[in-house]
């Protein structure tokens, strides 16, 4: 339970991000950690969404005697989600008197920095820590991130039992650093890519031993390659040669089939629900930044290719990032959120 610099987990969809944040969880409350995951979205306040979140895990905080601690971070916390619970539903068992002009002067900022302050402090003396878990970030707003970026950096100054967690797009980064000059010391940025060759290979050869199963060099080979050590990629050829293989060693044939039908399955069930997502005159922006291969694609580029202004596509680029199926590596330029987006639009071209 004592203090850490915070991290932020940042890649394309489909590499295990999520899966990361997940894990993260697990470690938390193994180790009795108040531990909250929420997903970001456009739709709903971070307020909002956080009071939600953290109800049932404050209520879990609530012990017969309470000190002055917790109920003070009780009392914090029922300022700072009145506006989400109007009708006053949630209780912790016995009453607890909102403080006022603590959690609820409705700016951002201070209202979560007070409240994760007092949580962290209840927590501590119980021997435990808080935990704050958020998945695709890159959805936060500028304030929203800014004030994240203002509780990291007290939490660091005042040592609170206390560590945030954001996962999102690779323009996350970025974005933290538009909404704070001193996000950089205040994360610790991972990015989660590809594996590199050893580790795709044991991702495959140690899951299939664990049942008898071996890989023959030549088929390992070609799903490695084909998988481009995309870990979605991976897991979904590996199983469709699993299920192609007939004997206990899986040879260049099973890969061979399995490839083909796992790629089949990424695109109905990974790229086709991303595609279907964006409107005629978005996926047009998205076909013409395929010319552009993986990208990223200069964002005159594309627009020159359509016939039209950079202005004028201005919208449809703007409606895409929202939407999380692209976004901007640097200004001027837009690159796909997906992997291998440009090759299912270059395989649906052809179908």
């Amino acid at each position: 339970a004592r203090s850490a610099k915070s991290v932020v987990l940042h890649g394309l969809r489909g590499e295990g991000r999520t899966v990361m944040l997940g894990e993260f969880h697990r470690i938390a409350e193994e180790r009795d950690w108040m531990t909250v995951t929420i997903e970001a979205n456009t739709s709903s306040p971070l307020r909002d969404t956080l009071a939600r979140a953290l109800y049932p895990v404050v209520r879990e905080l609530v012990r017969p005697n309470a000190d002055d601690k917790l109920t003070k971070a009780l009392a914090t916390f029922k300022a700072f989600s009145v506006k989400v619970d109007i009708a006053g539903a949630w209780s912790f068992g016995f009453d607890v008197v909102s403080e006022r002009g603590r959690g609820d002067s409705g700016g951002l900022e201070a209202d979560i920095s007070e409240l994760i302050r007092d949580l962290a402090e209840a927590a501590q003396e119980q021997d435990r820590g808080l935990a704050i878990l958020i998945d695709e970030a890159q959805d936060l707003t500028r304030d929203e991130l800014k004030a994240l970026c203002a509780i990291c950096h007290q939490g660091g100054q005042h040592r609170w039992p206390f560590l945030m967690a954001l996962a999102g797009l690779p323009s996350l980064p970025r974005a933290l650093s538009k909404a704070n000059g001193l996000a950089e010391h205040l994360f610790s940025y991972w990015e989660i890519n590809q594996l590199p060759d050893g580790a795709a290979r044991q991702a495959l050869t140690e899951t299939a031993a664990g049942s008898g199963v071996l890989w023959d060099e030549e088929a390992l080979r070609y799903v490695m390659t084909e998988s481009q050590g995309h870990p979605y990629f991976l897991q979904e050829y590996g199983q469709a040669t699993w299920d192609a293989a007939e004997s206990a060693t899986l040879t260049f044939d099973d890969a061979r089939v399995g490839v083909a039908s796992g790629r089949a399955h990424l695109d109905a069930r990974f790229y086709r629900p991303n595609w279907e997502r964006a409107t005629r005159a978005q996926q047009a922006y998205l076909a013409a930044m395929a010319w552009d291969g993986t990208g990223p694609s200069q964002s005159a580029d594309v627009a020159a290719r359509l016939g039209k202004t950079h202005m004028a596509v201005g919208w449809f680029r703007k409606d895409l990032v929202e939407k999380g199926l692209i976004f901007s590596p640097e200004q001027g330029k837009v690159a796909y959120a997906i992997p291998g987006m440009a090759d299912y639009i270059a395989r649906k071209s052809r179908s």
